[in-house]
């Protein structure tokens, strides 16, 4: 038996999944903002009171959380210093000299998260090949650390020029804090990031210093708490890159598991479009505080090198601090249940980026909440049950979130309450839409032609909305879709994702050398599986990513198994020149080509995951639970939809809609057109109307 947990900004998440008849036990709560563990406490022993014996029989606890953004974002991590090369003192601020706002004067950047008097220098110094063009030295490294001692860091980071070609500076230097500064965890850059470019790879390895007290308490205070139950299995940490790796490398290399939550959810769409052949899915993810998207294509969701955190801008590419590790290509593309909504200074209706959270969470909850949210408005208009929330463990209450939004949206805007309240669920929604068209167009896909995948437990609320306003033609929601990642991390493979950089011309290149660094990294990668318990034969993928010489971005190209030094470099050229005249429509022949960073995943085969089938659970009427009056778009009115129990659908039937579909943690609305079937796994899959009605 294995237990996916999904620590949200609203809810913490659970799947109890039985590899051996694949049945699943789900729970859902409030997340404890202020101790994580908590509610992962809380969730276990509920599952302990329906399953008893089940925490014990546990073999695997898989873990995905938002601790490490929500540490970077409420810049409450550790108090960390920097060791640098002389002269890079001011890389964290200087970044790549870009504005993301040409044009705003007054555009703040983000406040770095290590300040000017914790950032010190060595002196020494390499070349770009490695060699040293000045040795380290020592006193000069010393009484930069007396000086961190004495300003009280509790962390440091390490990045020396050129590091990433010989690192012999940086252990040198990670010798001396352990000998100086007994205790304090330090991140130094040729184990985090070893790869070009000065100021991503000082901001990575800062970053992971700065959250790594934090994330490392966590996890050994998360570890004894399971312990204390019963749990004697292992503790996995999903990465942001899509992979699974043990509590020990997470807690090493914290930085690697920001996106870890949302990754979740887009792994089982990657999943579930490969089982069911879609070859254009988007993954759209709702749940209490934000919403994530991402386009899979041919049963592949991208991963890029490179993202953000802790935006001064939410949605203005460039105001945040650069983090240069694998992730999943994610895009954040609204807000979630709990997104505040008000009237703007420019007296318009205004919904987020702000969040009620899970403390004191929507005006319904009943939880001291004053201001209304999108949950209060779904609520209100008929989507939601107050009776029947959280399987109705958790009451709504709907008179208060009226009064809320009466008082915070009707009135100051002029208009009346039912626009209002239909104003805030349509906004979320044209604001997820507008996104969500150029995030498919970017990746070459076509909103008209994708199935919709709604997971989260607002997603499928919005999930017909937001379809009908991208025009897609279908949209699919798996059962349990209200706590989608959670399930998602038993679909994840036991992955660990290494790049060094070295440059070298492609046509000089020693290629036997080149080999030999892979096979150094696929080593490295080896070991990080085996650490974390893995067993079996361990896979290595490899890519390069090669650029024309000067050119300042590189371009990805996969290379096949067997000898590196066995290639024929026409053979790597002529693929070069095919993908860059693919993404960009022309290439340059004449031009000279170079190495820059070489890849590898190192990975265990996924243990997959058995669907179990429904079977025939009696007549479609036995799941009928009656009507409710709900508001409908295209109508401009509250009209009759037919409630169903999800759990009591037989396989392959068709309802009609407008319907609302319960289950415990999430409900799905079919609008007046659509069409739902539920197939033999418990999936509906909901047809929309060929004719597009951007309100409804």
């Amino acid at each position: 038996m294995r237990v996916g947990v999904d620590v949200g900004g609203t809810f913490t998440d659970f799947v109890l999944l039985d590899d051996a008849t694949g049945r699943t036990h789900t729970y859902k709560c409030l997340t404890t903002p202020r101790d994580p563990a908590a509610a992962i406490e809380q969730g276990l022993r509920a599952l302990e009171t329906e399953l008893p014996g089940c925490t014990q029989a546990l073999e695997e606890v898989i873990h995905g959380t938002t601790l490490v953004i929500n540490a970077i974002i409420e810049r409450k991590g550790a108090r960390t210093g920097l060791l640098t090369t002389r002269g890079f003192r001011d890389v964290l601020e200087l970044g790549r000299e870009i504005r993301y706002a040409a044009y705003d004067a007054m555009a703040e950047m983000p406040e770095p998260l290590v300040p000017r008097e914790r950032r010190l220098e060595v002196n020494e110094r390499l070349r770009a090949d490695g060699s040293v063009l000045l040795p380290l030295d020592a006193a000069s490294a010393r009484a930069a650390i007396a000086s961190l001692r004495a300003q009280g860091v509790e962390s440091v980071a390490v990045c020396l020029l050129n590091s990433f070609e010989n690192p012999s500076h940086e252990l040198a230097l990670k010798q001396l804090l352990a000998a100086e500064l007994p205790g304090v965890p330090v991140s130094i850059s040729y184990e985090v990031l070893p790869q070009i470019r000065e100021y991503e790879r000082t901001s990575t390895t800062a970053t992971n210093a700065y959250v790594k007290p934090l994330t490392s308490r966590y996890l050994l205070q998360l570890t004894d708490r399971l312990a204390a139950l019963g749990f004697k299995g292992r503790l996995f940490i999903m990465l942001s890159s899509g992979g699974v790796t043990s509590a020990t490398t997470a807690a090493d290399f914290p930085v690697r598991i920001i996106e870890s939550g949302p990754t979740a959810a887009v792994i089982a769409g990657q999943y579930y479009s490969r089982l069911f052949d879609c070859p254009e899915m988007f993954c759209f993810d709702m749940g209490g505080t934000t919403a994530k998207s991402c386009l899979i294509q041919h049963g592949v969701a991208g991963v890029v090198p490179t993202f953000e955190v802790g935006r001064v801008q939410r949605f203005q590419k460039g105001s945040g601090l650069t983090i240069q590790v694998p992730v999943v290509d994610l895009m954040e593309i609204g807000a979630g249940g709990g997104s505040i909504a008000r009237a703007s200074r420019l007296g318009t209706l205004q919904v987020g980026p702000d969040s009620a959270g899970a403390e004191p969470g929507p005006i319904c909850y009943g939880r001291g909440g004053t201001l209304p949210t999108v949950t209060d408005s779904d609520l209100l208009l008929g989507y939601l049950d107050p009776d029947y929330f959280l399987g109705g463990t958790m009451h709504l209450d709907a008179a208060a979130a009226r009064r809320g939004v009466e008082e915070h949206v009707a009135r100051p805007l002029g208009v009346g309450y039912l626009d209002a309240v239909w104003g805030i669920h349509d906004l979320i929604n044209e604001t997820m839409a507008a996104a969500a068209k150029t995030h498919v167009a970017e990746r070459g896909g076509n909103p008209r032609l994708v199935t919709v995948a709604a997971f989260g437990g607002a997603g499928p609320v919005h999930a017909w909305g937001l379809a009908r306003k991208l025009g897609a033609p279908r949209l699919v929601v798996p059962p349990n879709a209200g706590v989608g990642s959670a399930l998602g991390f038993f679909t994840a493979p036991r992955a660990f994702d290494l790049v060094r950089s070295h440059k070298v011309p492609l046509a000089s290149a020693d290629y036997a050398q080149l080999e030999a660094l892979f096979r150094e990294l696929e080593a490295e990668g080896e070991r990080t599986l085996r650490k974390a318990g893995a067993e079996g034969v361990v896979q290595f993928t490899r890519s390069v990513e090669a650029r024309f010489i000067g050119q300042g971005s590189e371009t990805t190209l996969p290379v096949p198994p067997g000898d590196f030094a066995a290639l024929d470099p026409a053979v790597l050229r002529a693929q070069f020149d095919a993908t860059y005249e693919r993404l960009y429509g022309r290439t340059y022949p004449e031009s000279a080509v170079e190495f820059v960073n070489f890849c590898v995943r190192a990975s265990l085969p996924v243990q997959l995951l058995q669907l179990p089938k429904i079977g025939t659970r009696g007549a479609l009427a036995a799941a009928r639970k009656g009507e409710r009056r709900a508001w409908c778009g295209t109508a401009r009115d509250f009209v009759p939809h037919t409630v169903w129990d999800r759990y009591r659908l037989p396989a392959d039937v068709e309802v009609e809609g407008p319907a609302i579909f319960e289950e415990r943690e999430s409900t799905v609305i079919v609008g007046a057109g659509g069409r739902a079937r539920g197939d033999e796994y418990g999936f509906l899959w909901v047809t929309l109307p060929e004719e597009r009605a951007d309100a409804g």
